[in-house]
């Protein structure tokens, strides 16, 4: 199984960036555990993160014929960036978001999100365990998925 992660805008910042939010982790940390889960479950990752919206939906295009399913935190691409949802959709591969705090729990302007309607699911507010959470749930759907096609 092949699964697409994408980081968005700022997320280089982990560590450093508003850790009283974000938390002390770093993102080559959550990189690394997300490499660990993949080994032993069996899944190739490619991680990519980008301040950069076009960067992010070139990748996104760049996913088809390889990629079985794409976990994504948007990051503030998540209220914004029409052209990041429609990217999403228009791929048609399972895609599951992912927020390190819960973005419910913070500014107005965060509860809504434009990518999560073309998302098979989203996950929030656990910190870098909602990469985990996310890639699992989201192999959890690509393997069910493709029993239930084959």
């Amino acid at each position: 199984m092949n699964i697409l992660i994408l980081h968005g805008p700022n997320l280089n910042l982990l560590g450093t960036r508003e850790p009283e939010v974000y938390g002390a982790t770093t993102l080559d940390e959550i990189n690394i555990a997300l490499r660990d889960y993949a080994r032993t479950h069996g899944i190739e990752l490619r991680i990519v993160q980008s301040n950069h919206e076009g960067e992010l939906i070139d990748t996104i295009h760049a996913a088809v014929g390889w990629a079985d399913g794409i976990v994504i935190n948007p990051a503030a691409y998540t209220h914004t960036s029409v052209a990041l949802r429609d990217a999403v959709s228009g791929v048609g591969i399972p895609t599951v978001e992912v927020h390190l705090s819960n973005i419910y729990g913070r500014e107005q302007f965060r509860h809504e999100s434009l990518i999560a309607p073309v998302c098979v699911g989203q996950i929030s507010g656990f910190g870098p365990q909602s990469y985990i959470l996310g890639l699992g749930a989201l192999a959890h759907y690509v393997g069910e998925h493709n029993e239930n096609e084959g």
